[in-house]
């Protein structure tokens, strides 16, 4: 094999590990039958959520990860796919399990997050999680209620006590 055939692997190899380091979770796409101008389209829409396709060789995606430590994808690399890397661990699931809605030549292979291979049941039930602003709002809802709560019931009990010293001093 010639040098500048197996640099240009062992560079296919480094971007898959770089973008599979900063990524929350990888999904596998089959793409086959979208046109060009439908891949730009969900590219942009990809990017807007902090997330990317691009196309490697299944070879090189499985080398990558098992350098990585990360679980073997087994069939889910079979034919030519699309792996979508997301900094977040729901936005870029969300976003292709939409465009699949509209498009059905995108199909949903599976992919890994945090760890665990998933299907693709796992991967839109993930998409229905809500993203980590929604989380954290949620978390601070949660720790605002009792305080609140607690507010309610001081200010009910001093509202109620208040007539009754009133008129008393009268």
């Amino acid at each position: 094999m010639n040098q500048q055939a197996l640099q240009q692997k062992k560079d296919a190899v480094k971007a898959i590990k770089e973008s599979f380091d900063k990524s929350a979770s990888l999904t596998v796409v089959s793409y086959q039958g979208l046109t060009v101008a439908e891949l730009q389209e969900l590219r942009r829409k990809l990017e807007e959520v902090g997330a990317t396709l691009t196309v490697y060789k299944n070879t090189m995606v499985r080398r990558a990860l098992s350098e990585e430590g990360a679980p073997d994808l087994g069939d889910l690399l079979n034919g030519p796919n699309g792996f979508v890397f997301s900094e977040d661990l729901s936005k870029g699931p969300k976003a292709l399990t939409k465009f699949a809605r509209y498009h059905e030549k995108l199909v949903i292979k599976g992919g890994v997050a945090e760890g665990q291979v998933l299907d693709a049941d796992k991967v839109k039930e993930i998409s229905k999680l809500p993203d980590k602003n929604g989380l954290l709002a949620m978390f601070l809802s949660c720790l605002n209620a009792p305080v609140t709560s607690f507010a309610a019931t001081v200010k009910a009990i001093a509202d109620k006590a208040s007539p009754a010293t009133e008129a008393s001093s009268n």
